[in-house]
């Protein structure tokens, strides 16, 4: 824990695990990735695009193309590769978008349904385990 006059270094960039995977057009499935912490200009930059003028629930699509830097080998993670995503994928990203750009983590409190313990788990994806 950082003392009162130590400031918390700022994460920007949060790695992940999708629960399906992207598969591109060779078939190559890709799962981790990474997501940066979104900008005032990603959000009106996203808004302002014609496929989000033509159809608002493409929002996301945009947003988290935008934000997404890396899935698997893929660097030029466009809409094309986003539209593409499983939906249960494309959800995933879109909670995790959520936690880091408001929450500021990606953690989240849970209660062992056998035991009634408390813990802490990254909500980022991991192999079973290593949460």
């Amino acid at each position: 824990m950082p003392s009162a006059d130590e400031t918390p270094e700022l994460r920007t960039e949060f790695p992940f695990v999708l629960p399906r995977g992207y598969v591109d057009p060779a078939g190559a499935v890709h799962r981790h990735g990474v997501m940066r912490l979104a900008t005032a200009r990603d959000e009106l930059v996203s808004q302002r695009d014609d496929r989000v003028r033509e159809s608002p629930n493409y929002l996301a699509v945009v947003l988290i193309s935008r934000v997404v830097t890396r899935i698997g080998e893929i660097e030029d993670v466009h809409g094309g590769v986003i539209e593409n995503l499983f939906a249960s994928d494309l959800a995933f990203l879109q909670d995790l978008y959520r936690r880091i750009n408001q929450d500021g983590h990606t953690h989240a409190r849970v209660t062992c349904p056998h035991c009634s313990n408390d813990f802490a788990v990254d909500v980022a994806g991991s192999r079973l385990g290593e949460s």
